[in-house]
């Protein structure tokens, strides 16, 4: 492939490339994960209609500012939790914004300790500061969770500690059961109170081997999301005491959190803790399936690098690193698709260095009906499709 085009030619070639893989992946046959959000508006409708019957009385009256049914899925969060209360909120970024800042009324301490890839710091436009009046510091940039030993020995105090599970931006990685105490316990001694930032925190009681509220009880405040593991339409929940509860429940007014008539959201996050929370221990375990599968089709392909991570999932989401140009990648995905209705990398292919990039795999419903041999000879024809595009 050559790359001369001017900027605006380029970014037309690229905006066919992402709507020729779009139509690759509605055509696919087979794929590891299907993403509602992928899904027509139909198809998110017809869900709707055929599952919420089942988990709602539909004969209520529809909400309006965050009664009715909003309020039965906070009873249900923080059951599920097994924690006092729980808010509802369009969005995380308001979720905890509103959460770190009630924290710091009560600590008088502005300062959030967290890692350099968590998400308010990777994707978030620094809100916590600009909005929020909050101030971050980093404990650590090392591609892992902060240690014990980084919170003890931080140079600086900071009223709370923010720890991302999993965080995303390092690979879905989790710490161990041991490790995640032993953090906690560590920002206590600083006392410091402890958020966790559990948008995919639904993932994680296969890893740690506990059920959610044991997870949840180690941290002071617990935010989950409603569409990245669950499927939902959006929306978040921010959960711990009742009267920090209460407390994020003014401030999302004052922030414009407080939306009218929520109920389609608020049905589908039901929906989603009924069909898809039950399945994800077999997801999280699948995934570790397809990921040796790929490391094995990988190597049988031979004479190329290829890197799976982590080796062993920690969720159902993890990263996989090849050393070629990201447009490559994503054509070599897309011909793949078209050729053999077969689609193994879905998501979109990221720089990760000079002639290096990396794609996330999800592994949900649909990826159950791969086997390894599948997932082997999937990875196997997948390098043929790149020499195939570099040949070009």
């Amino acid at each position: 492939m050559t790359h001369t085009a001017g900027h605006g030619e380029e970014k037309s070639a690229q905006q066919r490339l992402r709507e020729r893989r779009a139509a690759a992946y509605r055509k696919a046959e087979r794929v590891l994960s299907r993403d509602g959000a992928r899904s027509t508006l139909r198809d998110r409708l017809a869900l709707l209609h055929e599952a919420a019957p089942h988990v709602h009385d539909l004969d209520e009256p529809a909400d309006l500012y965050g009664d009715g049914i909003v309020a039965a899925l906070e009873e249900r969060v923080a059951g599920l939790l097994g924690l006092e209360a729980a808010a509802f909120f369009p969005t995380g970024t308001m979720a905890q914004q509103v959460a770190l800042r009630c924290w710091a009324g009560r600590t008088g301490n502005p300062t959030v300790a967290l890692h350099a890839l968590s998400h308010p710091e990777v994707w978030e436009r620094g809100a916590f500061t600009a909005v929020s009046a909050l101030r971050t510091v980093r404990v650590t940039r090392e591609p892992r969770l902060p240690t014990a030993d980084e919170v003890r020995a931080f140079e600086e105090p900071f009223g709370a500690l923010m720890l991302e599970l999993p965080l995303r931006d390092a690979g879905y990685v989790l710490p161990s059961w041991e490790e995640l105490t032993e953090v906690v316990e560590a920002a206590r001694e600083r006392d410091a109170v402890v958020h966790f930032d559990g948008a995919r925190l639904w993932e994680t009681t296969h890893h740690f081997g506990r059920s959610l509220p044991e997870i949840a009880d180690l941290a002071d405040s617990v935010y989950v999301s409603f569409y990245k593991s669950l499927d939902g339409f959006g929306g978040a929940a921010l959960a711990g005491p009742k009267t920090l509860v209460e407390e994020a429940r003014s401030w999302r007014h004052r922030y414009g959190g407080t939306a009218f008539q929520q109920f389609p959201t608020a049905l589908s996050a039901l929906v989603g803790l009924e069909r898809e929370l039950p399945r994800l221990p077999e997801y999280v375990a699948h995934a570790r399936v397809v990921a040796a599968a790929l490391r094995e089709g990988f190597a049988e392909a031979g004479g190329v690098w290829a890197r799976v991570h982590p080796e062993a999932p920690h969720t159902h989401e993890f990263q996989v690193w090849l050393p070629y140009e990201a447009d490559v990648l994503a054509e070599a995905a897309a011909l793949q698709a078209e050729r053999t209705k077969a689609m193994l990398f879905a998501g979109a292919w990221s720089r990760g260095g000079p002639g290096l990039s990396f794609t996330e795999v999800a592994v949900r419903a649909a990826g159950l009906m791969w086997t390894a041999d599948d997932v082997r000879a999937a990875a196997v024809d997948f390098v043929d499709r790149v020499a195939e595009v570099l040949s070009r």
